[in-house]
C-alpha cells in the first residue's frame, strides 16, 4: 500500500519551490532613515524568511541570558531559533558576520532557546539553531542571504536539538 502522506509532501515540495524562488526574487524593503544595520538586518531576514514558508512565532524573544533574535515554525513540525547578523560588505579572505557565532554565543542562544521551549511548554518538539547571514552591499543594490540550518548543535547541561 502507498503512503499517501509522503506522495503529498513530496507534490507539495515540487510545487512549492519554484514558487518560493519568485517570492525570494521579489525586491526587498530599503533601510530607514535612522534605523541600525543589524535591525535592517533582522527585519530582511523576517521577510527573507517568510518568503522561503517559515511561520514566524516571535521576534526578539529576550530573557535576562540573552535574545534569539527570530523564533519560528518549519513546516508545522520543527520550532527554528535564528541568529542575524549582518554586515555591510563582504570581503573575500573573510568568513562573514556568521563567523560572530562563537561558543559563548552559541550557549547563549540554547540557554535562551530552552526557556523558550519551557515557557511555552514545548519540550517535545524538535528544535534547531539557524544562522542567517545578510551582506547589504550598497543603497539601490539587493542585499544577499547565506542560511546556515542546523548551524550549530546545543551546548551545555541540556541537549535540545535533534
Amino acid at each position: 500500500m502507498r503512503n499517501w502522506r509522503i506522495d503529498l509532501e513530496h507534490w507539495t515540495d515540487r510545487c512549492a519551490q519554484p514558487w518560493i524562488n519568485y517570492r525570494l526574487q521579489r525586491p526587498y524593503p530599503t533601510r530607514k532613515q535612522n534605523e541600525s544595520i543589524g535591525a535592517y538586518g533582522e527585519r530582511l531576514a523576517l521577510i527573507y524568511l517568510q518568503r522561503k514558508g517559515y511561520f514566524i512565532i516571535e521576534h526578539s524573544f529576550r530573557t535576562r541570558s540573552g535574545e534569539i533574535d527570530i523564533v519560528a515554525a518549519w513546516k508545522k513540525r520543527q520550532i527554528v531559533f535564528v541568529e542575524v547578523k549582518s554586515s555591510l560588505i563582504q570581503h573575500e579572505n573573510d568568513g562573514g558576520p556568521s563567523d560572530r557565532v562563537h561558543e559563548q554565543k552559541q550557549k547563549k542562544i540554547t540557554d535562551v532557546a530552552l526557556r523558550f521551549m519551557k515557557q511555552h511548554r514545548l519540550f517535545g518538539t524538535p528544535g534547531r539553531a539557524d544562522v542567517i547571514e545578510v551582506i547589504l552591499h550598497g543603497p539601490g543594490d539587493r542585499p544577499s542571504f547565506r542560511h546556515f540550518e542546523n548551524a550549530f548543535q546545543s551546548i551545555g547541561a541540556f541537549q535540545m536539538f535533534r
